[in-house]
């Protein structure tokens, strides 16, 4: 079986995340997102609801699982027996640290590849930061996110 890893923080999952998993599951067996632990963060959402949050968002979906891990990531994919991490590439920014990690990830465990993806245009400017901070201020978010994240984004900030 061939099987993908999609790891991330996914605070919360948006369509740009999405996009990547859906174009990632046809290409692979299993695409399992990694709901990664980072002590440097402070998420709005547990554990628990992220990873809720994503099985409702690719519930339409059969070859995707979801999982969570506090230990590498690396470590987690030769764990599901993962050929490829995918890890998406939204602007030129972000492929210096992408690149970064592929190369440690590389030499922790030269068998597990890596695969930078693209998210369709429309969701090149998206990250779960702005999404939240859009919708903490009262703004429109309904195009970028899943209904069941916006519902728990007014839920969290109460609107």
């Amino acid at each position: 079986m061939k099987r993908i890893i999609y790891p991330g923080t996914f605070d919360p999952i948006h369509n740009g995340h999405i996009d990547i998993a859906r174009r990632a599951s046809m290409l692979f067996d299993e695409l399992v997102f990694v709901i990664a632990e980072n002590p440097r963060k402070e998420p709005l959402f547990s554990i628990e609801e992220r990873i809720m949050l994503v099985e409702k968002s690719m519930s339409d979906i059969k070859n995707v699982r979801v999982g969570s891990t506090s230990s590498l990531v690396v470590d987690f994919a030769k764990s599901e027996s993962a050929l490829a991490i995918i890890r998406g590439l939204r602007h030129v920014s972000d492929f210096e640290f992408e690149f970064q990690m592929a190369l440690m990830n590389y030499h922790l465990n030269s068998d597990i590849s890596t695969i930078l993806m693209i998210p369709d245009e429309k969701y090149i400017h998206l990250n779960s930061t702005v999404v939240k901070e859009v919708s903490e201020l009262g703004g429109d978010i309904s195009q970028y996110v899943p209904e069941i994240v916006q519902l728990n984004l007014n839920t969290k900030f109460q609107k």
